[in-house]
């Protein structure tokens, strides 16, 4: 049982994931940090309040005669975060990723193998199963010429 989980715990995805989820709470303080900080001040200066989540308040009657108020600037801001996030995700990350991947299939394509990228699983037993068909095939004639 223990073994199981081991190996389930040590599979190269899980690891990769975990180390996503982290970086992701880090990226996610950064980018909060940056429009609670930064952003949402600047808008809210716009608006004359002290923060975005008190801009654009409109206040609704109940009908218990209190009033309900309703953020219309703390759901912009969040809009905002979002769209910072998505922008960063797609500039920092998957721009660069995308190009990357266009350079190699052009590498491939053009026939010349990329020095950067590894070797895929099947080109590694390719070449296992060639050096042991060269092993049997020696060990068979060392070993089959010498019986008289």
């Amino acid at each position: 049982m223990l073994k199981g989980f081991k190996e389930f715990i040590l599979r190269g995805n899980v690891i990769e994931l975990a180390v996503a989820v982290v970086i992701g709470a880090a990226f996610t303080a950064v980018v909060n940090s940056i429009v609670a900080n930064l952003i949402n001040p600047l808008i809210a200066a716009l608006f004359r309040a002290d923060s975005l989540d008190n801009a654009l308040v409109i206040s609704i009657p109940t009908l218990d005669g209190q009033t309900a108020d309703v953020r219309i600037g703390a759901v912009l801001g969040s809009i905002l975060t979002f769209a910072i996030v998505a922008a960063v995700v797609y500039f920092v990350f998957v721009l660069p990723m995308n190009h990357l991947k266009e350079r190699a299939a052009a590498k491939r394509q053009a026939g010349t193998p990329d020095a950067d990228e590894p070797e895929n699983e099947l080109t590694v037993l390719s070449e296992i199963r060639d050096l042991l068909a060269e092993r049997r095939g020696a060990e068979s004639v060392s070993s089959g010429t010498h019986s008289e």
